[in-house]
């Protein structure tokens, strides 16, 4: 279960980071307050899953899943570019949070 709560707090930690391009600096309602939101539960959801997993492994799969996903949400929902560079610099976050969970 605490697996779960982590890969839902990566996923909030994705909305929010996402959610700022929105918000326009906090200065439009609806997508400030979504990315308040999100903030939060991505935070509280750790905060739980930490109670059964190392807050070391937790923290940097956390971390991995949000950088991972905000960079893929950028360039699907953005148009950021993408380059081999970015690419096979996702797959070294990707084998890092698989290599946390593997050691844990």
């Amino acid at each position: 279960m605490s697996w779960l709560l982590l890969i839902l707090a990566g996923l909030f930690e994705i909305g929010w980071a996402i959610g700022l391009k929105y918000t326009d600096g906090f200065t439009r309602l609806w997508p400030s307050v979504f990315t308040v939101l999100s903030m939060a539960l991505s935070v509280l959801l750790l905060g739980l899953a930490v109670k059964q997993l190392p807050i070391g492994t937790a923290y940097g799969v956390w971390v991995g899943i949000g950088a991972m996903g905000t960079a893929i949400a950028g360039i699907i929902l953005l148009g950021e570019g993408v380059s081999l560079l970015k690419i096979a610099s996702l797959i070294l976050i990707l084998l890092g949070v698989l290599g946390l969970k593997l050691a844990h």
